[in-house]
């Protein structure tokens, strides 16, 4: 891909600054993180099984180069979702907030509970936040298969993104409103997280698509493939296939490897944010 000029302001990197002195209480924030944890391939006993406080505190350092020049990936990312979603959201009558993202190392405080290295990214919607641990993308490579380039990592920021646009639009509000209301069997509740998270995949392929439109040349050949090895990587099916060695589809909560690229396809081939109903297809 190529890297473009914009740099956003709404980047935290905390790494190198010392670690967390985080608090593990075993609230709800945390469970819901413990749950993001259980399906990307974690054990959400280290967290659930925390005690009440978890003081780990790294020595400060200096970054490196590298991670220098990865913070100013990050950020250029960061500025074109921006962009790219004031453009979608000002074009539809609405006004864009843009969401916060966190680069950290081991662990951090965020709005939802301790952020820790083995949840892999995620957002927060009480901070509105994407917290990114880059060593998630060596996980991503060496546990579940996917070859890791720059677009990969634009893909997964982009997938977040995602779901700060659902929490702007009050799609967040009405899937845990349906959580809370017991009114749904767990069945139920898991094919509503799995239209959460498939509309957060069409989401980022609508962001490469309308990315790629106002930045000549931004997705270079091999990009898109890079987006769907990775989607298809973290796709229920496979997960469980490597981490249990069979496959349960009644428990499935993010969508299949075939789902999740078949809705970001949908997103970057349309370019319409009004195609990304998932809810209405999936929801029965």
């Amino acid at each position: 891909m190529k890297w473009t000029n914009d740099r956003s302001e709404n980047v935290d990197d905390r790494r190198g600054s010392g670690g967390g002195g985080a608090i593990v209480g075993g609230g709800l924030g945390t469970i819901i993180i413990a749950a993001i944890v259980f399906f990307l391939g974690g054990d959400p006993s280290e967290i659930l099984s925390s005690g009440t406080s978890s003081q780990q505190r790294t020595e400060q350092r200096e970054l490196t180069q590298e991670e220098l020049k990865i913070r100013t990936f990050i950020s250029m990312l960061t500025k074109e979702n921006e962009q790219t979603w004031e453009k979608v959201f000002s074009e539809n009558g609405m006004k864009y907030k843009p969401a916060r993202v966190v680069l950290f190392e081991q662990n951090t405080d965020s709005g939802c509970g301790t952020a820790q290295s083995a949840m892999g990214p995620f957002y927060c919607p009480a901070d509105q936040s994407v917290y990114m641990d880059m060593s998630f993308f060596n996980e991503l490579q060496q546990r579940f298969g996917a070859e890791v380039t720059e677009f990969t990592v634009a893909y997964v920021l982009a997938h977040e993104m995602g779901h700060h646009v659902q929490n702007l639009l009050g799609t967040l509000d009405q899937t845990n409103n349906a959580r809370r209301s017991g009114r749904y069997s767990e069945e139920q509740l898991n094919r509503i997280s799995v239209a959460t998270e498939l509309q957060a995949d069409f989401y980022a392929g609508l962001w490469a698509r309308i990315t790629g439109d106002r930045e000549n040349s931004f997705i270079e050949p091999g990009d898109l493939e890079s987006a769907v090895n990775a989607a298809e990587a973290v796709g229920d099916d496979n997960i469980q296939r490597r981490s249990q060695g069979y496959v349960n589809q009644e428990s499935f909560t993010h969508g299949s490897s075939a789902q999740r690229k078949e809705w970001f396809m949908k997103g970057y081939n349309s370019g319409d944010i009004q195609q990304g109903d998932t809810f209405r297809q999936l929801i029965r």
